[in-house]
């Protein structure tokens, strides 16, 4: 367990005289600390109180906001070992939970019994993220519900076991929906919880869009070579161009919107070609719909106050018709 009381104000940098628990040494599974993350606020306090007072967690958001990240970066300032899991579609029920399988012992071929991801981590003081947990198949859903109880234990029928949860163990899940859907068709393949699971989270936060000034000091905290006069007031241009595709977005103007992590790549890709619109062509217009392409330009163009150069084409010239393919039109 947890050997340690630790400030928030003084390892979190929040305004907070809250004390958490921590562990003195971290082990391999404790994430490495990123030096450079900026924390939201509220939403570190409910990872915080979830961490402390052993709360299962939902965070939901749009994309690239960094949900799990946000996580990731708490446990490794707590030495609190950390596991995650994507909930992708091919994942089963199997997988989570264990299967029997054929390993060699003493020359001979046996079958044995290979505990999965869940089994392993309840019995630990494991913090187990479940990622794009809107996304998961219904039959691996409910593999988790009863660990969602208050006193949630978990049943091995393969081998008529009950595993008790070890008072370390942490659940954490990240979501883009809060189980209603694919209702704007950004997120497809996403699924429709039961609302008896989403009524078990002990805790739901959301982390979305952050003020424009703590995004410039993200851009700036990962880019750090943007991290002077001109570059602050390019990235505040660059910020105020992804806070304008997400007001489109709101308006139905948008089909998609830039998530903080695009104007990240943004920023880098600055770096690689020289030139912010053509990054920008590169991170972002590209993967819009031709149709709403020239809004976009006109965003990028009140922001910077320049146009957005069209893409170049290849500089091939088309070739000459052979001369059979004219005499066949001719007499046709």
């Amino acid at each position: 367990m947890p050997d340690e009381m630790v400030s928030v104000r003084e390892v979190f940098n929040l305004d907070s005289d809250l004390k958490v628990a921590a562990f003195r040494e971290a082990d391999e599974h404790v994430p490495e600390v990123d030096p450079a993350y900026r924390f939201n606020h509220d939403v570190t306090l409910a990872i915080l109180a979830a961490f402390t007072r052993n709360r299962r967690m939902l965070l939901q958001g749009l994309h690239g906001t960094g949900k799990s990240t946000h996580i990731e970066q708490v446990a490794a300032r707590l030495n609190w070992p950390c596991v995650r899991v994507n909930l992708d579609g091919h994942i089963s029920r199997l997988d989570l939970v264990g299967r029997d399988t054929v390993v060699l012992k003493d020359g001979k071929q046996i079958t044995e019994f290979q505990e999965g991801i869940v089994p392993w981590a309840i019995q630990r003081p494991v913090a187990l993220i479940l990622d794009e947990y809107d996304a998961g198949r219904p039959d691996v859903m409910f593999v988790i519900q009863r660990l969602l109880e208050r006193d949630g234990k978990l049943t091995l029928l393969d081998q008529n076991r009950v595993l008790d949860v070890h008072p370390g163990f942490r659940l954490f899940a990240t979501a883009n929906t809060v189980g209603l859907g694919n209702l704007n068709g950004m997120y497809h393949g996403v699924q429709r919880l039961n609302h008896a699971q989403i009524d078990r989270w002990n805790i739901v936060a959301a982390l979305n869009h952050p003020p424009a000034e703590d995004e410039i000091g993200i851009v700036l905290a990962r880019v750090p070579e943007l991290d002077d006069a001109a570059g602050r007031k390019l990235v505040a241009s660059m910020v105020s161009v992804a806070k304008l595709t997400r007001d489109g977005f709101r308006v139905g103007d948008l089909s998609t919107l830039m998530s903080p992590r695009t104007v990240i790549t943004w920023a880098e890709n600055i770096g690689i070609f020289g030139d912010a619109g053509k990054a920008f062509q590169l991170s972002f217009v590209n993967k819009c719909d031709e149709a709403e392409q020239p809004l976009i330009a006109e965003y990028f163009q009140r922001c910077f106050d320049r146009e957005l150069e069209a893409p170049r084409t290849s500089g091939y010239l088309p070739a000459e018709p052979h001369p059979a393919a004219a005499f066949a039109v001719a007499a046709g």
